[in-house]
């Protein structure tokens, strides 16, 4: 089979593309990724990947544009529907697989043009518009929040749930911010600090590359020893060191903690399109596996409390039962079935 995978403009996106062609590549199928030169597609793939191809096209984001700069954006995702129409001829390819995101636009239309299967996957539990827009025309539409989904459970990389554990003690914690940084978390993260060394806690902090160097200053002005990183692709062995997180609620970073069996308390980004990362996270909170607190000045000691009694192990064991393991394995099982019975 000869599979398209499209989307991305965020982490998020570009990790459940990511899982989805080691899972094809792994069952012997031609993977290629049409993405964005905008957003973080080509700093995931320009250089490393398992697809074969991978083309970056000039788009931009719609949604949040206005007046002529709608007309703008418009127009260049026409532009780049023609050539993605160009290119899912030259590569043959028999189905497309959206993940979402501004970068999904002109492959996906283009697919649907061409009369190609069109999958999509939904990473959040408010639907993003694109999505919305094209899930009528979709052979499936797979979303872990979503009760009627073909597929349930998100799909991650498969070193998330290989090396996931139960958590018993809390000896250290994670503070991740997503791909840019997050100064709240950041903040939250130094005001904690002092409290964390007294209490033997071992500090993991991904500060971002923007706050990068004032995080790191802070650090040592507080006399407080922590392993800091700008940006970093080796976040499945930091996750997995972690007993505890604290976390932005983007879905991908949301079910990676799940697989790997981490508890986390989540502070959901206040600007996210429908307030999608806030009930990403009750999802779990509903069940008593995470926490979750809105941006405020209580934070610090919110997250003391959690500090004081944060039943790891009741709440780590309730995580990994979660279906994460194999998923993108059966979304691509679940394409190959559809082409067969095309046939």
């Amino acid at each position: 089979m000869k599979l398209c995978i499209t989307g991305g403009g965020t982490g998020g996106h570009l990790m459940i593309a990511e899982a989805l062609s080691e899972a094809a590549v792994e069952d012997g199928h031609e993977v290629i990724f049409i993405g964005s030169t905008s957003g973080q597609d080509k700093k995931y793939f320009e250089h490393h990947s398992k697809f074969s191809h991978v083309y970056f096209l000039q788009t931009t984001g719609v949604v949040n544009q206005k007046g002529s700069a709608k007309l703008k954006a418009l127009y260049k995702v026409f532009r780049a529907f023609l050539q993605a129409r160009k290119i899912l001829k030259k590569h043959k390819i028999q189905a497309t697989y959206s993940v979402g995101g501004f970068s999904a636009a002109p492959a996906s239309f283009a697919s649907l043009s061409l009369f190609i299967p069109l999958f999509i996957h939904e990473q959040n539990s408010i639907e993003g518009r694109l999505n919305s827009l094209l899930k009528r025309y979709a052979k499936s539409f797979v979303c872990a929040y979503d009760a009627n989904s073909p597929i349930q459970g998100y799909p991650v990389k498969e070193v998330y749930y290989k090396n996931a554990r139960v958590r018993n003690e809390l000896k250290t914690i994670i503070f991740l911010g997503g791909s840019h940084g997050a100064k709240a978390i950041n903040d939250l993260a130094l005001n904690v600090a002092y409290k964390l060394q007294k209490m033997q806690i071992s500090i993991i902090h991904q500060a971002g590359e923007a706050d990068y160097e004032r995080v790191q200053e802070e650090y040592k002005k507080l006399g407080v020893e922590a392993e800091i990183y700008a940006f970093t692709k080796d976040l499945p062995a930091l996750i997995t060191r972690a007993d505890l997180a604290v976390s932005r609620a983007g879905a991908s970073t949301l079910w990676e903690l799940t697989a790997n069996g981490c508890p986390t308390f989540f502070i959901p980004y206040p600007y996210a399109a429908g307030d999608h990362q806030y009930h990403n996270a009750q999802f779990l909170v509903k069940e008593n596996l995470g926490w979750c607190e809105r941006e405020s000045e209580n934070l610090k000691s919110k997250l003391i409390k959690v500090l004081k009694n944060p039943q790891l192990k009741e709440k780590s064991e309730k995580l990994l039962e979660f279906p994460t393991q194999d998923v993108a394995k059966l979304m691509i099982k679940d394409v190959e079935a559809n082409i067969h019975n095309k046939g």
